[in-house]
């Protein structure tokens, strides 16, 4: 699957708010009395651990946008595996601007790594089964599309991206409508007709009250293998099935042995460890 890069109309308002943030005031104080104003500096960024690197279109915004004439080289580009050591891009001109941009460059490209690293190795751990690895919702506020590009840069899919993308029946709305089949018959009579419709459950009770109603997608939720088992039996293809809840790298295995179509993971965008990656002086 080829990995479609983001557009700079949408990354350099949260590069440029990073970076406003570190600056504050009155800039980078320290490099600015230590650093001539005429200083050329080269280096590179390198990885300190194995992961999946994705990020450098911010990276390299980060740089850009304090000094437009810094040469960028990607050396690794997204979505590829990196071994500890690995150079991942060459950066090289103004010595005050590339080290006033380093911290907010490196913050991007790590935390998005962190996540393709991690998608990566749940999407390696479901093989051979059909199951997808989705993510969630759940991702820092601000910065929600960069995250779930990370997660598509480590093979995931996307789930969806807000609230006004598509219909998701969950535990409260069942409670408020007053059940399962008045919520969905409510959400189908508003829905326009590219809209799709999941419902969340949380037993086969609840799933067999579902299977003569208009969804498209269910969400089978904190179900053991067993149970998600018999639920995908009885599905048998008639809507999506989507796994949630309990997932991790020693759990995903048994959870896609189960034949679920997908497998969504809301700790990929909100507590993924970031992957090392560091702005070393080059040599040579």
């Amino acid at each position: 699957m080829s990995l479609s890069p983001l557009s700079d109309l949408l990354i350099e308002p949260l590069v440029r708010a990073a970076l406003v943030e570190d600056l504050g005031r009155a800039g980078d104080v320290t490099t600015d009395a230590i650093v001539p104003a005429a200083c050329v500096w080269r280096a590179t960024m390198v990885a300190r651990q194995a992961g999946v690197v994705a990020g450098l279109d911010l990276a390299r915004l980060a740089f850009h946008l304090c000094d437009k004439n810094i040469a960028f080289d990607v050396r690794i580009p997204d979505g590829s595996p990196v071994a500890p050591g690995a150079v991942i891009a060459t950066v090289e001109g103004s010595a005050r601007a590339m080290l006033a941009a380093e911290r907010t460059a490196l913050n991007f490209l790590g935390h998005l790594s962190g996540i393709a690293t991690a998608t990566r190795a749940l999407v390696e751990a479901a093989r051979p089964h059909k199951a997808r690895i989705c993510d969630t919702r759940k991702t820092t506020p601000g910065l929600r599309a960069i995250e779930k590009y990370a997660v598509r840069a480590g093979g995931g899919s996307n789930h969806r991206f807000g609230l006004d993308d598509a219909i998701l029946i969950k535990d409260n709305h069942i409670a408020v409508a007053g059940g399962v089949r008045p919520a969905v018959e409510r959400a189908r009579a508003a829905a326009g007709h590219l809209v799709k419709i999941e419902l969340e459950v949380d037993s086969l009770d609840q799933l067999a009250e579902a299977m003569d109603l208009p969804i498209d997608a269910v969400l089978l939720d904190n179900m053991d293998p067993a149970t998600l088992a018999e639920a995908v039996r009885r599905v048998n293809g008639r809507f999506i099935t989507e796994a949630s809840g309990g997932v991790t790298l020693a759990t995903v295995p048994a959870i896609a042995a189960t034949g679920v179509d997908r497998i969504s993971c809301g700790w990929l965008t909100h507590s993924a460890p970031v992957l090392d990656i560091g702005l070393d002086e080059a040599h040579g």
